[in-house]
């Protein structure tokens, strides 16, 4: 058996979007479930996003901390963002988000792992990026506002990143994610052996 996520639409009866909002919105299916009855399935419609594992030449992460209302806590992330534009090259909206966070550019980029964040009650896709040759910056900071005007930058070492994880310190889907898979990708066949940065991501079509 191979072990590998497969695409598959069961039949929907009926839709409706009972919220839109700024950026998302809620949709409800009526779901034909393999028995023949049907279901209401209640879901968040989401763009998808992109995040970056940025890792310098000392092996630190470059990392943010920013509130996040929802869960009443200020997390350490790492650098994200929506893709905003239907059909966006997420490699570019990656750059994008690097350089307005953390005013940082890359030479090296890989796709690290693409996942679903929460599949049983949104469609949100993430690529999660490595980047690597890292640099300032050129031209003036991004003009950051709402919690992002609050947001810390740091650089932190990956092993103490882990350590923060397995802990339960540190809980951001993005961080916990890239981290755990910038380690398993360093034992396994090597960053090298990554994916290239734009390779095909059948969960968010794109233009190269």
């Amino acid at each position: 058996m191979t072990i590998k996520d497969t695409p598959e639409e069961w039949e929907i009866r009926a839709t409706d979007t009972p919220f839109v909002g700024n950026k998302t919105s809620v949709r409800t299916d009526d779901v034909v479930m393999p028995d023949g009855t049907v279901v209401h399935r209640d879901y968040q419609v989401h763009p998808g996003s992109v995040a970056v594992v940025a890792l310098d030449d000392q092996d630190r992460v470059v990392v943010l901390r920013q509130y996040r209302h929802p869960v009443r806590q200020k997390l350490w992330e790492i650098p994200a963002g929506l893709l905003d534009v239907p059909g966006e090259n997420p490699l570019h909206a990656a750059q994008r988000e690097l350089y307005e966070e953390a005013h940082v550019k890359a030479e090296d980029w890989r796709v690290l792992t693409d996942v679903y964040t929460t599949p049983g009650g949104c469609d949100e896709a993430v690529r999660i990026f490595l980047a690597r040759g890292l640099s300032e910056a050129e031209g003036e900071r991004f003009q950051v506002e709402h919690e992002e005007a609050d947001m810390e930058l740091a650089r932190v070492p990956v092993d103490e990143l882990v350590r923060g994880v397995l802990a339960g310190d540190l809980h951001n889907n993005c961080l916990v994610v890239g981290v755990l898979s910038l380690v398993a990708a360093r034992t396994g066949d090597g960053l090298d052996a990554l994916r290239p940065a734009l390779a095909p991501w059948p969960a968010r079509p794109f233009e190269a």
